[in-house]
């Protein structure tokens, strides 16, 4: 199996080179990788142009990331000769380490960083994940919740917002047509009135056609003759003749019978 070459990392006492010089002031030793890291991706072209990247190797490159903790359980092992991912040797030892939980040749890897306590009681701290070179840092789920929440909140406040500027122009425009609608009244109006009439004809023309004829008219009793035109004229005679005949005593006065 090939491996890559391993360079054990500076402890904070001796701060030396791989030749055995000191290293340069603005040097340091490596530290410990934050919990926080999902802002950050880390990709190595020149290692991925030379090594394949399978399981056998993964972890030599997982170990060139700043996610990885060179105190970890994992590290020791390879000081040793042995291979960092041996679930044998990690299940004899405290500590923290880091253990492949999920594999998809060549394109995801999946490693877990986790506390053991004893051989059968290991605590999830955080996860990390190798997509096709690209290492990255599993969020949280309680990150990832508030992620969510946070963008729904963001959008249900910009459609409220959205609305309210609506509703204002609405109200604004409404204002200004009711300082102008003492013009254009009739005119709205009229066009209004010529809407209802088209629509209250069109309302009657449907009911008209759903509603059975109407009946004819009931026949006269026996006996009873309709009135005709020449006497309709003879009444409108005498109701005139009556008008015009006066009391002759009343007409005349007590002035004329004494004349007489």
């Amino acid at each position: 199996m090939a491996t890559t070459p391993m360079i054990s990392p500076p402890t904070a006492g001796t701060n030396l080179v791989p030749d055995g010089g000191a290293l340069p002031p603005n040097m340091a030793a490596p530290q410990q990788p934050g919990t926080d890291m999902t802002g950050i991706c880390f990709r190595d072209q020149l290692w991925l142009n030379t090594y394949p990247l399978d399981r056998n190797l993964v972890f030599d490159y997982f170990a060139l990331s700043p996610f990885y903790d060179y105190s970890c359980n994992n590290e020791q092992l390879r000081g040793r000769g042995i291979h960092p991912l041996d679930v044998s040797q990690l299940s004899k030892m405290n500590g923290t380490e880091y253990a492949l939980s999920d594999v998809l040749e060549p394109h995801l890897f999946v490693f877990r960083k986790q506390k053991r306590d004893s051989p059968e009681k290991v605590t999830p701290m955080l996860t990390y994940y190798i997509l096709d070179g690209s290492i990255y840092q599993a969020p949280q789920l309680c990150n990832v919740f508030a992620s969510r929440v946070g963008r729904a909140l963001y959008h249900i406040s910009k459609a409220f917002h959205t609305a309210s500027s609506k509703l204002e122009k609405i109200g604004y425009v409404a204002d200004s047509k009711s300082e102008v609608a003492s013009t254009d009244s009739k005119t709205a109006k009229e066009a209004i009135d010529i809407i209802e009439l088209k629509r209250i004809d069109n309302i009657l023309a449907s009911l008209q056609r759903k509603l059975p004829p109407a009946p004819p008219p009931p026949p006269f009793p026996e006996g009873y003759t309709p009135p005709t035109g020449e006497t309709d004229r003879s009444l409108d005679n005498l109701q005139a003749e009556d008008e015009a005949t006066v009391d002759p005593i009343v007409d005349q006065g007590p002035a004329k019978r004494i004349k007489r």
